[in-house]
């Protein structure tokens, strides 16, 4: 069954067939219409025929839907309703290509908090060594300043033993490391359907998540992700959010991460 059979309820008229009248009231041609939601023309024809099948998951199609009937001021959700589209849909079932197991990010948590030690170690240490009285043999020897010194005593002074000087012991303040941030991450707060891709083209994760849910990926870990009703999630690169407008057509973003962490959009 394709989605048309979903979409159409007794005699009363499509999601598709309201939007070609609106559009056709309005004035506009497919063409101008697929240039303004940065959709294909093909697209815009599909959702007009309702035929709904070679648009993808249905949470891709209530996006377009809904930023078709955004574009003509039209109201679609009674409609959609009536279909089924609003319906909630299952999350399906994500399978991790590149699950991390718990010994390895145990591993990798205590590895991090050794070189802090080791740093913080050699910043001390030497220090510690260096104004350690007692390895320069002993406290120096203190005399009155009120004392007059005879000058038998200021000749024989240097051959009575050696003039012992302090030397300074500067420490080099390291930069400690500081935390590291994802490279990516994703916060879901609502419904939505998502794909990534690793850097060598295999597929990493896909599904649908919902809202509370989230993702983070490491500079490396992936290199392509695709993104269903963008308004649902909330993008940061390296702790800073990210703008998927120039990213986003007809509520889908699609965008690289490349191996210095910048985000690029995906050439059609």
């Amino acid at each position: 069954m394709t989605y048309s059979d979903q979409n159409t309820t007794g005699g009363q008229p499509g999601c598709g067939a309201v939007l070609r009248q609106a559009r056709e009231a309005a004035g506009l041609s497919i063409e101008q219409v697929a240039t303004q939601l940065r959709m294909t023309v093909r697209a815009v024809a599909n959702l007009e025929s309702d035929d709904w099948s070679s648009l993808g998951a249905p949470v891709f199609v209530r996006g377009q839907l809904r930023s078709y009937a955004r574009l003509l001021d039209v109201n679609l959700e009674p409609l959609l309703e009536q279909s089924g589209q609003t319906a909630t849909v299952a999350p399906s079932t994500l399978v991790s290509h590149s699950h991390t197991p718990t010994y390895r990010r145990f591993a990798e948590h205590w590895g991090r908090r050794a070189i802090y030690v080791a740093i913080t170690a050699a910043i001390v240490v030497p220090v510690w060594l260096g104004t350690r009285t007692h390895l320069n043999g002993g406290n120096l020897a203190l005399e009155s300043l009120d004392v007059p010194v005879s000058t038998t005593q200021q000749a024989a002074a240097p051959a009575q033993g050696e003039v012992r000087q302090r030397i300074p012991v500067v420490a080099s303040m390291a930069t400690l490391p500081a935390a590291t941030q994802p490279a990516l991450s994703l916060n879901f707060t609502g419904e939505s359907w998502f794909r990534a891709v690793g850097p060598d083209g295999h597929l990493v994760e896909e599904g649908v998540l919902s809202a509370g849910q989230q993702r983070s990926y490491a500079t490396g870990e992936v290199g392509q992700i695709v993104l269903g009703n963008v308004d649902a999630v909330e993008v940061k690169r390296a702790g800073a959010n990210v703008d998927l407008a120039p990213f986003s057509r007809a509520n889908v973003a699609r965008f690289t991460l490349s191996s210095d962490g910048s985000l690029a959009p995906v050439a059609n």
